[in-house]
């Protein structure tokens, strides 16, 4: 069996060459990535077999077995685990994938990554009906049992975190080390995962954001789960590369319509023409993936006085913006817009162009 000191310094070497590390692993010595124990080789015999980019297999052992060795000491100071590939911890289903990272560092509850799990994903610079309906989905499928994964982003990926931890847990990978929140403004949200779910990422302790981190953490992203729900995805959208991997890895792949204009859904309508289930409600979800839904209580509907004071704000058949609303009544416009959907579904108000509301009843 492979040590887990071996594995962080093989998880450790630069380039493509990391990718493709867990896979020739498996080709040439499956023994080494499974349970039980076996004679194992020394560092730079297995850098010289698995990573023949390498010029100088010695040299690179000298150096990796040492950093290797301070990034679980920097685990350990983090309060963070390390899971190598084959640990009985490891998530079955990320293990099953092509190339699975060598090494899972982990913070938070190692059993929020066996748990049965959806990933989320959508854009970063996300409307704010696109987070609302991230927000509810998540909330309801939480409630429902299902863990969320996704990754920590702004826009859609923060929403759906913040709505599961309302119901249940959720797992949000990381692009840095578990040891560094990106961004820096997701510090709080982070710390608030960790408490019931957890933090995971293949990069040691210590790493800083990079942009080619975030394409390799997609794969862990889908990995995890039984499935990938995309939430407001432009045509060129990063989350498109999340459902990518998700069908590569033989996950379901479905999609959350929106508006057409102005354009901020197309990628998500060209994985519904391509086939992808189109998802209205969090029963979409579960049945897709053949998973009980649990009733939920229904959210305790506003008071009389609040709607009053909503709809006296709201002068008949005149158009007000979500941000007014929220600055003259002094409240959260994510609360405001609950309220504001249930008076919709009531006939008291209509949607009307730009983000805004028009109330039609007396």
């Amino acid at each position: 069996m492979l040590s887990l000191h071996l594995a962080v310094a093989l998880a450790l070497i630069p380039g493509r060459a990391r990718t493709d590390i867990s896979a020739r692993l498996r080709e040439g010595w499956p023994h080494l990535v499974g349970p039980g124990e076996a004679a194992c080789p020394s560092l730079e015999s297995l850098i010289a077999a698995v990573a023949p980019e390498v010029a100088d297999p010695g040299r690179a052992a000298r150096d990796l077995g040492p950093r290797a060795c301070r990034a679980l000491d920097d685990a350990r100071a983090a309060g963070a685990d390390a899971v190598r590939l084959g640990d009985p911890r490891y998530p079955p289903l990320l293990a099953s994938i092509y190339d699975p990272p060598l090494v899972l560092w982990v913070g938070g509850d190692l059993d929020a990554l066996l748990a049965p799990s959806v990933a989320m994903v959508g854009a970063r610079a996300a409307t704010p009906g696109g987070c609302e309906t991230a927000r509810w989905l998540a909330a309801d499928l939480a409630a429902a049992g299902i863990t969320i994964v996704s990754g920590l982003a702004r826009g859609i990926d923060a929403a759906a975190h913040t709505g599961a931890l309302q119901a249940g847990r959720t797992v949000a990978v990381l692009g840095t080390g578990v040891d560094r929140v990106y961004p820096a403004a997701h510090a709080g949200l982070a710390r608030n995962v960790a408490a019931s779910g957890a933090l995971v990422t293949e990069f040691v302790p210590g790493t800083a954001p990079h942009a080619h981190h975030f394409p390799m953490r997609n794969r862990i992203i889908s990995g995890l789960c039984a499935a990938v729900v995309v939430v407001e995805a432009a045509e060129k959208s990063g989350s498109l590369i999340t459902a990518r991997c998700g069908l590569e890895q033989g996950r379901d792949v479905m999609a959350v319509p929106g508006a057409v204009r102005p354009g901020r859904n197309r990628g998500a309508h060209a994985l519904i023409r391509d086939g992808a289930r189109l998802v209205e409600s969090a029963a979409d979800v579960l049945d897709e993936i053949g998973w009980p839904a649990r009733p939920r209580p229904s959210a305790s509907p506003a008071a009389p006085e609040e709607r009053d004071a909503l709809l006296a704000a709201m002068p008949l058949g005149e158009p007000v913006h979500l941000e007014q609303l929220a600055s003259v009544l002094q409240a959260a416009p994510a609360g405001l817009l609950a309220r504001l959907s249930e008076l919709e579904v009531a006939g008291r108000i209509t949607r009307a162009a730009g983000g805004r509301f028009v109330r039609v009843g007396g």
